[in-house]
C-alpha cells in the first residue's frame, strides 16, 4: 500500500536576540551620541568664555572712546524710545549720559540708571548704540559750524581791531 505524505511548511518565528539585548545595542549609539553632544557643549562653552573675554575688552574700549568723543560735543545724547526693547515701552525719555549710563525717565515719574557696559545690559547697549551713533554726525556738524562761526567773527573783528590799533599807534608815534 502506498501512502501519500504531505509536508507542510510552517513558518516559525526566530528571535535573533532577546529584547534586552536589542535595547543594549540601541543604548550604545545613544550613549555615544550623548558623549559627542557633551563634547560639543564643552567646545561651545570654551568658545563662549573666549568670546566673553573679547567682548568685555571691546566694550571697555568702546565706552572709553565714546565718552572721549561725547564730552566735548554734548553732556548727553537722547535715545529714541522706539529704539528701546519692548519691556521698556513705558519709558517717556531716555538718554546716554557722559558716564555711559542710560538714564530713563518712566511715565510714572521714576528714574532709572543702567550702566550699559555691564554684562547684563549688553543687548540693551546694542539697541542704544544703534540709535545713538548716527546722531554723532549731527553733533560733529553742529560743533564744526559753531567753531566756523566763531572763527568768522574773530577774523572780521581782529582785522578791524588791527586797523584801528595800527592807526592809533601811528597817531601816538607822531607825537
Amino acid at each position: 500500500m502506498t501512502q501519500e505524505v504531505t509536508i507542510v511548511k510552517e513558518t516559525i518565528p526566530v528571535i535573533s536576540a532577546s529584547p534586552i539585548v536589542q535595547m543594549e545595542k540601541k543604548k550604545e549609539p545613544a550613549i555615544q551620541e550623548i558623549v559627542e553632544s557633551l563634547k560639543s557643549i564643552a567646545d561651545d562653552i570654551g568658545q563662549i568664555s573666549e568670546l566673553s573675554s573679547e567682548e568685555k575688552i571691546l566694550v571697555s574700549q568702546f565706552f572709553s572712546s565714546l565718552l572721549k568723543l561725547m564730552r566735548p560735543l554734548a553732556p548727553s545724547i537722547a535715545v529714541t524710545q522706539s529704539a528701546l526693547p519692548a519691556n521698556l515701552s513705558d519709558v517717556s525719555k531716555a538718554y546716554v549720559d557722559s558716564t555711559g549710563n542710560l538714564v530713563m525717565l518712566f511715565q510714572d515719574g521714576h528714574l532709572e540708571l543702567e550702566n550699559l557696559s555691564e554684562q547684563k545690559n549688553r543687548d540693551l547697549m546694542t539697541a542704544v548704540i544703534g540709535d545713538v551713533l548716527p546722531k554723532f554726525k549731527n553733533l560733529t556738524s553742529q560743533q564744526k559750524r559753531k567753531i566756523e562761526n566763531r572763527i568768522k567773527l574773530l577774523s572780521n573783528v581782529t582785522k578791524e581791531i588791527q586797523k584801528s590799533s595800527e592807526a592809533l599807534s601811528v597817531v601816538f608815534a607822531e607825537k
